[in-house]
């Protein structure tokens, strides 16, 4: 599935224009880069008639812009408003800059084992990575993450909210670029200053450790380490948690030994929070472990010469009691496949904050100019007959953490989903 790649961070800091007169050459490479763009949307967009749009007459209407254009930034304004006429997210086309920052890093990144959210505009760990750095310097959840090496972080989660204003994605982008700054070369340190539970402003070298888990690489994402946590949320609450879709044999081996224990349990969660995606069809295998009907579907991706049914194809034994789903804004493509589609069959009650709105399968291009290049190449639709993209999967009881709740080591959303399955019981 396309996924969102990290680095949002020169978004705040790197889309100024250049001032200086084009030379023959970078006009020509911005004209070059602008019929790559017209040609790759006319000839892989999943839909022929491009959503209605007359693609040549908007060519020819916007060419001239790029070869007028003073600077890269005015070339690329055209580019985008070219994209923009197709009102349909995952089509951009972004500075040289964050294409290098989003591209695929050649070995995995070391990580201090802070799991961050921004919770009304403020960065905090929510989680620690057991016998991570972070948990080592008696880093808590709810501390909330004031400097990365000297560089502020309130003002940049503000710039990134506004330069993503309306768009169900704010939340994964932000985090996405708090972690850029987190993550490095394993056994370097960051410096990160925090505003502690009692009000304290200490200031934390922090040294970048390897993640635990299996290594794995999808697509234009960076390479990241597969965790998977299994065990009782309550004595009589299966839970099972992953971070990626990834590595088929382990999870569903996981999933069916959790259920398996979990024959006589009152409920069961699935907690799908900050899981970005990853293997499509990983979202019908696990669901097959919850469905007892056959031939249903989670829903159904149409790319431009075939279209691709996600149906379910229950085992032999599932699990059939409540079944609860953790989500929220930095769960992505598969997870919303996962969770929107049983959601719309009605076999499980979401709890948390809107998804990321990312479902589409998207691909990263350079372009002539050095410019990145994001474009869509399918469209899912869930089994509720509703789009994925852009609008995300609503929970059906709102939950989100705040600092207090965290500071006192409480989890509200996984609180919500096992009170609900004891209220089902009762």
């Amino acid at each position: 599935m396309g996924l969102r790649a990290a680095g949002v961070w020169l978004l705040v800091s790197g889309l100024g224009f250049a001032a200086s007169r084009l030379e023959p050459a970078e006009r020509q490479r911005n004209i070059d880069s602008f019929e790559y763009v017209w040609k790759t949307v006319r000839d892989k967009h999943w839909d022929p008639k491009l959503n209605g749009v007359d693609w040549q007459a908007v060519h020819d209407e916007l060419l001239p812009r790029v070869r007028n254009a003073a600077d890269d930034g005015e070339a690329r304004a055209a580019m985008n408003e070219m994209l923009g006429r197709l009102k349909q997210t995952h089509f951009e086309v972004f500075p040289a800059a964050t294409y290098n920052e989003i591209g695929v890093a050649e070995k995995a990144e070391g990580g201090t084992g802070l799991e961050v959210r921004v919770v009304e505009g403020h960065a905090l760990v929510t989680r620690l990575t057991a016998a991570s750095p972070g948990e080592r310097a008696g880093v808590r959840p709810g501390w909330e993450i004031l400097r990365i090496e000297g560089q502020p972080v309130a003002a940049a989660l503000k710039e990134i909210a506004l330069r993503f204003q309306g768009s169900t994605e704010i939340g994964l982008m932000q985090v996405r670029a708090i972690l850029a700054r987190l993550n490095g070369e394993i056994g370097k340190t960051v410096e990160v200053a925090f505003r502690d539970g009692r009000g304290g402003k200490p200031k934390l070298a922090l040294a970048r450790a390897e993640p635990p888990g299996l290594l794995a690489q999808l697509g234009n994402l960076p390479p990241l380490h597969l965790v998977i946590e299994a065990y009782r949320a309550a004595p009589r609450v299966g839970y099972l948690r992953f971070n990626l879709f990834f590595d088929p044999e382990a999870l569903i081996q996981k999933t069916r030994q959790l259920v398996e224990d979990c024959r006589e349990c009152d409920g069961f969660v699935i907690d799908l929070r900050g899981n970005p995606g990853g293997l499509g069809a990983l979202a019908m295998g696990l669901a097959g472990w919850f469905l007892d009907r056959p031939g249903l579907r989670l829903g159904q991706m149409f790319l431009r010469a075939s279209s691709l049914q996600f149906v379910v194809f229950p085992r032999p034994e599932p699990f059939r009691g409540p079944l609860g789903v953790l989500v929220d804004g930095c769960s992505a493509s598969t997870s919303e496949i996962f969770a929107g589609g049983l959601q719309d069959l009605g076999r499980a009650r979401i709890f948390g904050t809107r998804t990321a709105g990312a479902a589409l399968p998207s691909l990263f291009e350079r372009l002539p100019n050095g410019d990145g290049f994001q474009y869509a190449v399918g469209n899912y639709i869930s089994a509720g007959g509703q789009p994925l993209e852009g609008h995300g999967v609503t929970p059906d009881e709102a939950v989100a953490p705040s600092r207090a709740a965290l500071l006192a080591g409480h989890d509200p959303v996984l609180d919500a989903a096992v009170n609900w399955i004891d209220q089902r019981k009762k």
